[in-house]
């Protein structure tokens, strides 16, 4: 079975930091797509990152420059660098696998950026 887990979510200053994690079980993510999705209430779930393959990136653009969606295919691991959040980055973040059936979703971890 194909299981995704985000972790690394929690409540930040704006300004601050967070890096999230996305572990997977039953799939490589380095022979897959894989991307970063939030969603806030009332808004359809948004892309913020996506990776066709180390070094194939982009972005939404309220977040270029800021944050950054990396790999570490030896771990089996996705990430979500985020940086110089602002109280808008707040939403619950998503990992996804472009599987070749259908996409594997993570659970989601809750992003809080407030003073």
């Amino acid at each position: 079975q194909v299981q995704l887990v985000e972790s690394g979510g929690g409540l930040v200053l704006p300004g601050g930091s967070l890096r999230l994690s996305c572990s997977a079980s039953g799939i490589r993510f380095s022979i897959y797509t894989v991307a970063w999705y939030r969603q806030v209430p009332g808004r359809e779930r948004e892309l913020v990152a996506r990776s066709v393959s180390e070094g194939m990136t982009n972005y939404t653009d309220s977040v270029k420059g800021r944050f950054t969606i990396s790999r570490d295919n030896a771990k089996n691991m996705v990430y979500l660098q985020m940086n110089n959040l602002k109280t808008e980055d707040t939403a619950v973040y998503y990992c996804l696998a472009e599987g070749r059936i259908r996409p594997y979703w993570g659970q989601g971890t809750q992003v809080t950026v407030s003073s």
